[in-house]
């Protein structure tokens, strides 16, 4: 086999990245106008704050959404009892449980890859709440090994976070398919790392600010990976 093992990116690569989709930015709005309201701040310190903080937040500067609301609170000048922080973070997690939701394939390209025999990992930039939420996806099972930036405190694209998960699977870099949306410099970092990068990209998904151009490899749907593995051109 050309590769003993698939690396995945998690938003916007086996979930989709509704926080940058237009079809669900009024549900994470709502929950942002919610956490501020069970916090008792005005709505737009809590929007600077949570847009300031996202590097800080992926980087595990905040061990727990209880300590970050309670650093949030401080930064306004509010003082919140633990009821508040345990309903923000109810709301977060509430949230969050109804977006990290398989895109479609993703569950029956998993599967298969694993009965093919390769390696699955992960490498994901998040907040503490997803790593806690983890066991509860369906990709908990299916993955031999999840990075995640807030517990190594190390974000893409820097060497190191690929290295752990190439470590954690017993793979060389060289065998290594990496695939995700192009957030954080990922697919530049994987090429410098030594994987194979392929840009996933949905159709239905138009956002690019956030992501790197990309002039290699492209897929618009997971199960194209079984295509790219068995060494078949992508669509």
């Amino acid at each position: 086999m050309k590769y003993d093992a698939v690396i995945f990116d998690l938003f916007g690569t086996l979930v989709d990245n509704t926080e940058f989709l237009d079809l669900s930015r009024s549900e994470y709005n709502r929950t942002l106008s919610n956490v501020a309201a069970a916090l008792s701040i005005p709505e737009p310190d809590l929007l600077r704050l949570w847009s300031e903080t996202v590097h800080e937040r992926d980087a595990g500067l905040f061990p727990s959404m209880e300590e970050y609301f309670r650093h949030i609170c401080r930064e306004i000048g509010v003082e919140a009892d633990p009821r508040q922080i345990a309903r923000a973070v109810e709301l977060r997690l509430e949230y969050l449980r109804s977006i990290l939701l398989p895109r479609d394939h993703t569950v029956e390209t998993l599967t298969e890859l694993k009965a093919s025999g390769y390696r699955l990992g992960l490498i994901s930039d998040c907040s503490s709440e997803v790593p806690l939420l983890w066991p509860e996806t369906p990709f908990a099972a299916l993955l031999d090994g999840a990075i995640f930036s807030c517990e190594v405190k190390l974000t893409k694209p820097d060497p190191r976070i690929y290295r752990m998960v190439c470590d954690s699977l017993k793979v060389a870099p060289g065998k290594c398919l990496y695939v995700g949306d192009g957030g954080s410099g990922e697919l530049t970092g994987a090429v410098e790392f030594g994987m194979d990068p392929v840009l996933i990209r949905a159709p239905y998904d138009t956002v690019n600010g956030h992501r790197e151009d990309w002039e290699g490899t492209r897929i618009s749907e997971l199960k194209q990976v079984l295509d790219l593995v068995r060494g078949q051109p992508s669509i």
